[in-house]
């Protein structure tokens, strides 16, 4: 009986013996110590740091993601504050335009003034100083209008065509197949500058037009041209718009992508240099928009017409040189409005992507916090049963300690 006794102990794992060198019941309360005094450490880092994840070990791929995220917060944040900037940037430019549409106003009002018989010789000499004055304030305005440094509208900051090539696209190109049609324009103020930009198609009555910095690609419909008629190829995403002009016998959709796409005509490229404005509105190198500040000085393409009138003026103040004035002014006003407008859709255009960034930068925090931070209630929660047990585990370690006192009653 007492041997089976003494067997069902050791399958039990029961020590029957005592020893002084090897106390197993401290050893095994001072593991468990040891355990709930590292998962207390963590307990007390993560509510000290308000952060479930403090390094690596705590949970690798959560910190990859939330890393990940972090640099995209980061990013759409300063994106945000580059779109305010931006909006400021043509606020500037679009301020002092307003300014020379004014200018330009009072000049058709002065023309339409020296065209009446009703004054003389003298009055229309007078007519011409406050002409003169007001041209040469619009070139000034021109050259003091900057941003940071910038200069607005002296040209600077508008894409233009660079050089062309056997393969680029160019105004006056003809497009031959079945029937001729001409490129009548291309517009880049709006593209980045020193880029190639190449068309090809995979889908019938679609074109599409790809940046070669970047990859990024608008496709748009060809529609058949009529008789005389003209199509403008809109890429707006990249900035470039491409205007064709059908003759007497019209153009098949067709016909146009097939002589877009041709070795010939596939590519446009954009002049090296400054450029328009870049906004970077995104944390991605793909993320950006240009903006084209036109040259609006009086001796700009847009204004040439109101320039010659005032130069002719200036040598003779005749009625007919007075009405042609009046005829320049309402062209230049004309000018200045299309440039103001396309300021107005840009800053537009920047306001509605500073409230998308806004959203997008709330929605990324909040992925980052369920991934980051601590739950601060079950934190507290896990301190407090760490807390318990190591205060337990060491009364019970001190416990085990004394155990083999209990040996020195066999020796009395």
């Amino acid at each position: 009986m007492e041997a089976r006794a003494r067997a069902r102990d050791k399958e039990q794992g029961v020590e029957a013996q005592m020893f002084i060198n090897t106390n197993v019941n401290a050893i095994d309360a001072q593991r468990n110590l040891t355990l709930t005094g590292m998962s207390l450490s963590r307990s007390v880092e993560r509510l000290s740091s308000g952060l479930r994840i403090n390094r690596a070990a705590d949970d690798a791929a959560g910190l990859s993601i939330s890393e990940k995220l972090r640099s995209q917060i980061l990013g759409t944040e300063q994106a945000n504050r580059n779109a305010q900037d931006g909006v400021s940037m043509i606020q500037t430019g679009e301020g002092a335009l307003n300014e020379v549409e004014k200018m330009i106003q009072r000049m058709h009002e002065l023309g339409v003034e020296a065209s009446n018989d009703t004054l003389s010789a003298t009055d229309r000499t007078n007519v011409n100083a406050e002409l003169q004055q007001l041209k040469s304030e619009i070139n000034s305005i021109s050259v003091r209008t900057k941003f940071n440094g910038k200069q607005l509208l002296t040209g600077s900051l508008s894409t233009t065509l660079g050089g062309a090539t056997a393969t680029d696209l160019v105004v006056g190109d003809q497009l031959t197949t079945t029937a001729v049609a001409a490129v009548s324009a291309i517009n880049v103020a709006n593209a980045k500058a020193g880029d190639t930009f190449t068309f090809t198609s995979t889908a019938a009555g679609t074109i599409t037009l790809t940046r070669s910095s970047d990859s990024v690609a608008q496709t748009v419909a060809v529609n058949a041209i009529g008789a005389n008629g003209a199509q403008t190829l809109d890429f707006g995403t990249l900035g470039v718009s491409v205007t064709i002009q059908a003759n007497a016998s019209g153009k098949a959709a067709a016909d146009t992508i097939t002589d877009l796409t041709a070795a010939a005509n596939d590519t446009i490229v954009t002049a090296a240099g400054t450029g328009s404005a870049n906004f970077q509105i995104g944390s991605d190198a793909s993320d950006f928009i240009n903006v084209s500040f036109a040259q609006l000085d009086i001796s700009a393409s847009g204004l040439a017409a109101l320039n010659t009138a005032l130069t002719n003026y200036n040598g003779s103040q005749t009625v007919a040189n007075a009405q042609a004035l009046i005829t320049a002014a309402t062209g230049a006003i004309d000018t200045v409005n299309a440039s103001r407008s396309v300021l107005g859709a840009s800053q537009n255009r920047l306001e509605h992507t500073m409230a998308s960034l806004g959203v997008a930068d709330e929605n990324l925090q909040a992925s980052e916090s369920r991934i980051r931070d601590a739950d601060m209630a079950a934190e507290m929660v896990q301190f407090t049963k760490n807390n318990i047990l190591q205060q337990a585990g060491t009364a019970i370690l001190a416990q085990a300690n004394q155990m083999p006192q209990s040996i020195l009653q066999l020796l009395r």
